[in-house]
């Protein structure tokens, strides 16, 4: 007796070219039962499948999001079907539209079937069907486009195409990210407040105005020449964990930003004045513009200013501090002299963690024996 009963899922084809393909909706939480995934393996040698394995730590961060209230997945999850899956009209083209066919999409379905004899693996969209598949939520409906192949070889080329498109660039996600307000997976989400008082330092706006105006490099300020991601993790970990903690609502993730503003404009205006020329050069010519002095000079902001509000960073007496380690660095040309047997060129600093966190105890071990300020 067999097992299988049938999907009947409402569909519309599409002809592209000499080929269909197929649109519907379905229950996310059934996938499982007609698709699997084909991971790539090789047996005697010979490549198999194509899929790479699940990347818990992504199927986690899509779960979390799944579970909220409101959460949406728009991206179809593409699926490769084998010749037992069919296609039923129900309706004849109108309006001289030829190329769409509404009908209903009939998928078998047995669950006593292993993987390897289910009638449609997943092309695209593996992440998120494990993570729908994971959620505890009773359901979850997805877009889907299925195509149905002659065999692995073009599900394989289908499945190189559907990924071949380059990802997002990240500086356009962090320029993008301020003008959001839906619930975001918790990397983006911990990166809207930084990456709003990026944008307002960086185009002098809402108070921003200072040093960094105009020298930001974004996808929409081309001709800054200080790279966004640096700037970036800067605030990030001060808002995290150093001097612009005080101003971050820890409870849905805002801040006061005027007084974040001013705090940044206030530190990195003195760092202006004290090194006028190494300021307005590119990190190929200044270390201090580069990645690695961005970040160290920014742990040297917290240091110096931690817990005091912007109001009254000028009794800190900030600019005559970093006057006292001018002789000391080498932003543009010269040595770096970490210890007796460490000396390194100017521009061998690299914008890596070790030498962030080198760049840093040394600037911060000047600035303990530097005339107090606090």
């Amino acid at each position: 007796m067999s097992n299988t009963e049938f999907f009947s899922l409402p569909a519309v084809r599409v002809r592209q070219g000499s080929q269909y393909i197929y649109a519907f909706g379905v229950d996310g939480k059934q996938i499982p039962r007609f698709a699997a995934v084909s991971r790539v393996h090789r047996k005697d040698q010979q490549l198999a499948g194509y899929q790479r394995p699940e990347v818990q730590s992504h199927i986690r961060a899509i779960r979390r999001y799944l579970e909220t209230d409101g959460a949406i997945l728009p991206n179809a999850i593409v699926i490769a079907f084998d010749d037992r899956v069919r296609f039923e009209p129900v309706d004849q083209p109108q309006n001289g539209v030829d190329y769409s066919t509404i009908g209903r999409l009939l998928i078998p379905v047995d669950d006593s079937l292993p993987d390897d004899e289910k009638p449609a693996w997943i092309v695209d969209g593996q992440q998120r069907s494990a993570a729908i598949r994971d959620a505890e939520i009773e359901a979850f409906p997805v877009a889907a486009v299925g195509f149905i192949a002659k065999d692995e070889a073009e599900q394989r080329s289908q499945f190189i195409l559907v990924n071949n498109t380059k990802p997002l660039p990240k500086g356009l996600i962090h320029e993008l990210l301020p003008s959001t307000s839906v619930k975001l997976p918790t990397t983006y989400a911990r990166r809207r407040l930084p990456a709003s008082v990026l944008n307002l330092l960086n185009f002098g706006a809402g108070g921003g105005r200072g040093p960094f105006t105009g020298c930001i490099s974004t996808p929409t300020m081309a001709s800054g020449y200080i790279r966004d991601n640096s700037v970036l993790k800067m605030i990030e970990n001060s808002l995290y964990e150093g001097a612009l903690y005080q101003y971050r609502h820890a409870d849905d993730g805002t801040g006061d930003i005027p007084s974040i503003l001013l705090h940044l404009n206030h530190f990195w205006g003195a760092v202006q004045r004290v090194f006028p020329e190494a300021w307005s050069l590119p990190p190929t010519k200044s270390r201090l513009t580069h990645g690695a002095g961005i970040q160290a000079l920014g742990y040297v902001m917290d240091s110096l200013t931690e817990g005091v509000p912007a109001a009254d960073l000028s009794d800190l007496a900030i600019e005559e501090t970093l006057r006292n380690l001018r002789d000391e660095c080498a932003w543009m040309d010269g040595s770096w002299h970490f210890a007796d047997d460490q000396v390194r060129r100017w521009n061998n600093i690299q914008n890596t963690p070790n030498d962030v966190r080198l760049l840093t105890s040394h600037l911060l071990n000047l600035v303990r024996h530097a005339s107090p300020v606090r």
